[in-house]
C-alpha cells in the first residue's frame, strides 16, 4: 500500500460508474481521424473518425472574446496560413482563416458538436497554459449546453479539473497526464497534487509512461484509463495490458 493511497481516496474519490459510462466503448482517434489528406482537428478528420465508429479527441482554445474554437496549437502558423497567437483573435477573425492544405476553416466548437450530434463518444482537451482558466472552461461549458452525446473533458492543467468541479458537476472531468522528466519523487508527488487539484473521473496516461505505478492505481481503485498517443502494434499490446481504451493516430501498423 502506498502513503498516498488513502489521501488519493479522501481528495480524489473514484467516480460512479454511471458518471464515465461509455468513455471506455472505443478506441479513440487522436485530433480526428487525420492523415491521407485530411489535417488535425478538421471536419473532414473527424467524419472520417465517425465512419470508422471510433470516438475523437479533439483540443480547444478560446478566442479573445471567449469562444471555444477546435484547434490544437497556441500559435496559427503550422496548421493554418495565418501567423499569430489563438487568443489574440477575436471569434469572427478566427472564422475566417484556413487550415492549410484544406478548403475547410477553424471552427468553433459549438459547430463541430453540432456536426458530431452524439454519434460516437468525444474527449475535449483543453489547452490551458496557465491558471486563468475560466474564459476557456466557461466557453467549453456554454457550447456543451443541451449537447446529448457521451463527451469526457479533460487537460494537462488541473486547474481544468477544479474549474468543472465546482461549475459543470454533470460533465466527466480527466487529467491528462505524462511521467516524462518527472520520474523522481518530487514528479511522484506532483502527481498526486494534480490529481487532489483536479478531481477527476478518468485519467489520459501517456503511453510511454505504461507501466506506471501511479496509473495502475488510480485504476485499481476506479478511475479509468485511456492512453495516448497509440501509434504501433506494440503499444497497444502494452495498453491492452495497463489502460481501458486507446487514443490513437494511424501508424505503420493496421489498427
Amino acid at each position: 500500500m502506498s502513503p498516498f493511497d488513502p489521501i488519493d481516496s479522501a481528495l480524489a474519490p473514484a467516480p460512479d460508474p454511471k458518471r464515465v459510462a461509455g468513455l471506455t466503448d472505443t478506441p479513440y482517434a487522436h485530433r480526428g481521424l487525420h492523415g491521407a489528406g485530411r489535417i488535425e482537428n478538421s471536419r473532414s478528420a473527424f467524419d472520417a473518425a465517425i465512419a470508422a465508429g471510433h470516438g475523437i479527441e479533439l483540443d480547444v482554445q478560446a478566442s479573445a472574446d471567449g469562444e471555444a474554437f477546435v484547434i490544437h496549437d497556441y500559435d496559427l502558423g503550422r496548421l493554418t496560413g495565418s501567423r499569430g497567437k489563438v487568443a489574440e483573435r477575436n471569434s469572427a477573425e478566427l472564422k475566417a482563416i484556413g487550415l492549410a492544405g484544406t478548403e475547410e476553416m477553424l471552427a468553433p466548437l459549438s459547430d463541430i458538436l453540432a456536426s458530431i450530434a452524439g454519434r460516437v463518444p468525444l474527449l475535449i482537451e483543453l489547452k490551458a497554459p496557465n491558471r486563468r482558466v475560466g474564459r476557456l472552461c466557461g466557453a467549453v461549458r456554454r457550447a456543451l449546453e443541451g449537447y446529448g452525446g457521451t463527451v469526457g473533458i479533460m487537460s494537462f492543467n488541473p486547474e481544468v479539473g477544479r474549474w468543472f468541479a465546482w461549475h459543470a458537476p454533470h460533465l466527466a472531468r480527466g487529467l491528462v497526464v505524462t511521467e516524462s522528466g518527472k520520474k523522481g519523487l518530487r514528479g511522484r508527488f506532483e502527481r498526486h497534487l494534480s490529481l487532489w487539484r483536479a478531481r477527476p473521473d478518468f485519467l489520459a496516461f501517456d503511453i510511454r509512461d505504461l507501466p506506471s505505478r501511479f496509473a495502475a492505481r488510480q485504476r485499481a481503485r476506479g478511475l479509468p484509463v485511456l492512453t495516448w498517443t497509440v501509434r504501433t502494434a506494440a503499444e497497444r499490446a502494452r495498453a491492452a495490458a495497463h489502460a481501458d481504451q486507446i487514443i490513437y493516430e494511424l501508424g505503420p501498423d493496421p489498427l
